[in-house]
């Protein structure tokens, strides 16, 4: 028998039951240099596409358009708006969970499209809800096959050989957010999210209910929202090393790791764009299934950040959508 306490979550009183979105769709942003950001990308190891005045970002064996980037010359880097995605079937209940609660609507992005609902997040961007295609995993991510070595033979490959890294797919975001506390309030009670855990006010990691990594979505806490990092799915803490090795070759020498975080527990190296965020190579994050109650956590920041890596850069929290205004 379902009693009301297990009926509702532990911030807000939704009902467990209600519908929830199941992935980050889009991720949307501006940048001054399409064709920088083109090289950036595609040096990373994604797929890029030109359609129009967009810039398409995909993942080499998924079929998913994970991002859109577009060109606003003079301007900064500034984050857009965030889409997320429901089960078809959910759509019409959560729909009306969200006008029954009255969420702050907006008009539709000029860089989105008028599919599904558009709402004002907290810190003032735009956030889609469309009945899409489930893209976060099903399941934890399987590591690279590894093919054994005989006895007498070296395991490391050859610096020669080393196949070029392409990521499998998107694996998170992390946003800056005025009020990290109200940040979640939202997330939990329009879109079903829920904490996996977190650090006081300064940061919070949320996981979808129908099965994703370890977080979905973060947020870190700052004077006004802006775009930290991008973080994509390797095969392995090689792939890591070797994506790091890739950036640099590239011309893209600021960045940190390798390392292993904490809360997460996946194998990191970040490398920073040419606008002062972040893509993150991440390797064997943890896993939340679909039902599962993850034991949310609040974490001294001490014990919330990294196990072992270099020591982070100065300025790796810098919330550059501020300073390049």
């Amino acid at each position: 028998m379902t009693t009301a306490t297990d009926q509702m979550t532990a911030r807000g009183g939704r009902p467990r039951t209600a519908p929830a979105v199941h992935s980050l769709d889009c991720f949307a942003f501006t940048v001054p240099d399409l064709s920088e950001a083109e090289r950036f990308y595609r040096t990373f190891g994604l797929t890029t596409r030109r359609v129009g005045e967009l810039l398409e970002l995909f993942t080499e064996h998924h079929p998913h358009r994970w991002g859109i980037v577009q060109e606003t010359r003079g301007c900064k880097k500034q984050l857009q708006f965030l889409s997320f995605g429901c089960f078809e079937d959910d759509f019409v209940a959560l729909a009306a969970h969200l006008l029954e609660r009255q969420f702050e609507r907006c008009e539709p992005h000029s860089m989105g499209t008028s599919d599904g609902l558009w709402l004002k997040h907290p810190d003032g961007f735009p956030i889609q809800i469309v009945a899409a295609r489930k893209s976060s995993p099903d399941d934890k991510s399987e590591p690279s096959s590894v093919q054994p070595v005989p006895l007498g033979a070296g395991a490391a490959p050859s610096r020669s050989k080393s196949a070029r890294v392409v990521p499998r797919r998107l694996s998170h975001v992390l946003t800056f957010s005025q009020d990290v506390e109200r940040g979640i309030r939202f997330y939990e009670d329009a879109l079903g999210l829920r904490v996996s855990d977190q650090s006081g006010d300064s940061i919070v990691f949320m996981h979808g209910v129908h099965g994703s990594d370890h977080h979905l979505i973060a947020m870190a806490k700052s004077n006004r929202p802006g775009l930290h990092h991008l973080s994509w799915d390797v095969g392995s803490i090689d792939e890591v090393g070797l994506g790091m090795e890739q950036m640099l070759n590239g011309g893209y020498t600021q960045g940190w790791g390798v390392g292993r975080h904490v809360l997460g527990s996946n194998y990191f190296y970040y490398v920073r764009d040419p606008w002062g965020s972040y893509c993150e190579y991440s390797f064997d994050i943890d896993y939340v299934p679909s039902g599962f109650h993850w034991p949310a956590t609040d974490h001294p920041m001490e014990d919330s950040f990294y196990v072992w890596g270099p020591r982070v850069p100065a300025d790796f929290v810098t919330n550059f959508e501020i300073v390049n205004s």
